[in-house]
């Protein structure tokens, strides 16, 4: 049995399926992977403890600075901040900012500094009687429980040395931890006076947004906590940090957060609505204007969210998040104790769902029509998206929502194109086959019902148009065949191209007559009058076709024409072997009256009484009354006038 062809279509839909999988696969510009990060912005819902009153904000925005000076303020300011938080009793304070280096501002510093410059010895000497910022400053973060921030950097630095121990137990396998040469931390006297130093840095995704803080880092080789661990470690009172277990996981204390192969936590990003419910302004922290219960026991993070200061971070439900509010998304989900993660292992099942997806999508769009097709796709996407979404609720696993399930659609959708390519290839070829036999506007109709090809009688308002050769009869005698058939061909062709322009069809041609109907099968308006210039077009184009020297060599003759309006019985008539779409009424029977009456008349265009009737007035002009073969009364008929 000879095996059956694969169709040219099938191979363009494997073609298109296969170039879909390799552009999936390949993550063509990074769109596969930020496609999967904003779908999970969207699934992944704020964590209440964003929003919680453990965390305090304390900004140093806009209008403190106006108040108290431009960014940045010297220590002894900073030093009476953190003097009036420490007073309502924190669980921890956590400065998000980089100390570095002296305090410039200071007045023993300014001292100091002028001392050097002019070599003078009394002041050097009144620069020790006179305020220290950095002193005051270390003196506050003595007295609680303070965090700093630190950067990285690839500049050559003093070795960074953790705050608190970090043990390892086993070999955990941390592939893309974030690595630079250094890292920058405070001045080493403020650092001693600490109770932690955490890395305050942030990496957009390739889109611009950050959706990650490290928890871990290394800085010169040495194994550096986030900002937000360290604040954590400090306030759970752990000595050390212990990573250990396969996939690796990080223990502060009573909590446990996974790491992952890079050492990131996806926090869960806050709204701007949520920001002020968890804010001071620091102009009310230093003029006394807050309730202490407010901060008493709680994480309270100093930063800044002023734009003159320039932290500001596009964020997923944020176009310019402060970092001090990001630290604190930071925070809030490692305290949540529910920190989404994303195992190697998900990468697979992402890649295994998506060929699986694809693979049914592709047999749906073979198998089933169009609009059933649609709905397995839609049910087998809005299946793995809300398995995606389970899985983030009950396991903070981060499986992707949303590639898969465009993979599957966008297959479907590619295939539906091909298919509908191939169906409209097939139409237009129908089409210019029927187009030979029947009217385009039946085959139409034809093609937009295809199981209804019996078109049903109906009684209609037609404008019936006839057409006839003079002289044919005579010219058929004396022409060869094939040169008389060839000026019909181009003859018919103009004339069905000018009826076909004015919105009506041709019914039949029989002979060297054409009998053409406005206003059938479809509705069309002011049909009299289309057929009135439809008439006009013909006579002036069949004119100017009898000028060619090929109808002049046959002595083509001149066309008549005659039109009426009137109600006729329209429909398909014939058997099972022939149908023909065909008009039967005393409107068909005069318009051919009334074409043979021009000979008589003198005329080229003779227009019928009812048909006169519905033109705007100045259109035509009688042309007198006459009998009609077929009617018991006389007809009044008119010609149109020459504009």
């Amino acid at each position: 049995m000879k095996a059956q062809a694969i169709a040219p279509g099938t191979w363009i839909t494997i073609a298109l399926a296969l170039a879909t999988g390799l552009a999936w696969s390949a993550n063509a510009g990074g769109m596969r992977d930020a496609l999967r990060e904003n779908a999970l912005d969207l699934v992944s819902a704020s964590s209440h403890a964003s929003s919680s009153p453990r965390i305090v904000v304390v900004d140093i925005d806009s209008p403190a600075l106006r108040q108290y000076g431009p960014w940045p303020w010297g220590r002894l300011m900073l030093a009476r901040l953190v003097d009036a938080v420490i007073e309502a009793k924190p669980l921890v304070v956590g400065l998000d900012m980089l100390l570095a280096g002296e305090d410039r501002l200071s007045p023993s510093a300014i001292a100091r500094r002028l001392a050097t410059q002019t070599a003078r010895s009394d002041l050097a000497a009144i620069a020790g009687e006179l305020a220290d910022g950095d002193l005051e400053l270390g003196h506050a973060f003595e007295r609680s429980q303070t965090v700093l921030g630190a950067v990285l950097t690839d500049e050559p630095e003093p070795k960074f040395r953790a705050s608190a121990p970090i043990l390892v137990r086993g070999a955990p396998r941390l592939l893309r931890m974030w690595s630079a040469k250094a890292a920058i931390g405070p001045l080493p006297q403020l650092a001693r006076s600490a109770a932690g130093v955490g890395l305050i840095v942030f990496e957009n995704d390739p889109d611009g947004v950050a959706r990650r803080v490290p928890l871990l880092a290394l800085a010169g080789g040495e194994t550096a906590p986030g900002f937000a661990v360290e604040i954590v470690r400090v306030a759970e009172e752990a000595s050390t940090l212990v990573i250990d277990g396969a996939p690796p996981r990080l223990r502060i204390g009573g909590l446990v957060a996974p790491l992952g192969v890079d050492a990131m936590l996806r926090f869960r990003a806050s709204s701007p609505g949520v920001w002020p419910e968890r804010t001071l302004s620091a102009t009310r922290i230093l003029e006394g204007r807050f309730d202490a219960a407010a901060i008493r026991d709680s994480t309270v993070l100093i930063g800044s969210s002023a734009p003159e200061v320039g932290i500001l971070r596009r964020t997923a439900k944020a176009e310019a998040a402060p970092t001090v509010q990001i630290e604190a998304d930071a925070i809030a989900t490692l305290l949540s104790g529910k920190v989404p993660m994303r195992p190697s292992y998900l990468s697979f099942v992402e890649t295994a769902g998506a060929t699986a997806l694809g693979l049914l999508s592709f047999g749906a769009s073979l198998r089933l029509r169009p609009a059933r097709g649609l709905l397995v796709v839609c049910a087998l996407a809005s299946g793995w998206a809300a398995a995606a979404v389970l899985l983030l609720r009950w396991r903070e696993l981060l499986l992707d929502p949303a590639g898969p399930p465009v993979v599957a659609l966008s297959l479907f959708a590619l295939c539906g194109l091909s298919a509908a390519i191939q169906t409209e290839r097939r139409e237009r070829r129908l089409r210019q086959r029927f187009e030979q036999h029947l009217a385009p506007a039946i085959v139409a109709r034809i093609l937009a019902r295809p199981n209804d090809l019996r078109l049903e009688g109906e009684s209609r308002e037609v404008t019936a148009l006839f057409t006839d050769i003079e002289g044919f009869t005579a010219m058929t005698e004396r022409s060869q065949p094939r040169e008389l058939i060839a000026l019909l061909d181009a003859y018919y062709q103009l004339l069905a191209d000018i009826v076909v322009a004015h919105g009506g069809m041709v019914d039949k041609i029989v002979g060297d007559a054409i009998l053409a109907l406005f206003n059938a099968p479809l509705d069309l308006p002011c049909h009299p009058q289309r057929a009135v210039e439809c008439a006009v077009a013909l006579r002036d184009a069949t004119e100017a076709f009898r000028e060619r020297p090929q109808a002049q060599a046959l002595g083509l003759g001149r066309t008549r024409i005659g039109l009426e309006t009137g109600f006729v019985i329209i429909g398909d008539v014939g058997g099972r072997r022939k149908l023909d779409y065909t008009a039967h009424g005393m409107a068909i029977n005069t318009a051919a009256r009334l074409e043979a009456a021009n000979k008589e008349l003198g005329t080229s265009i003779c227009i019928g009484p009812v048909a006169a009737s519905r033109l705007p007035p100045g259109l035509v002009r009688s042309v007198g009354k006459l009998m009609v073969r077929g009617r018991s009364d006389e007809l009044e008929v008119f010609e149109p006038l020459r504009l």
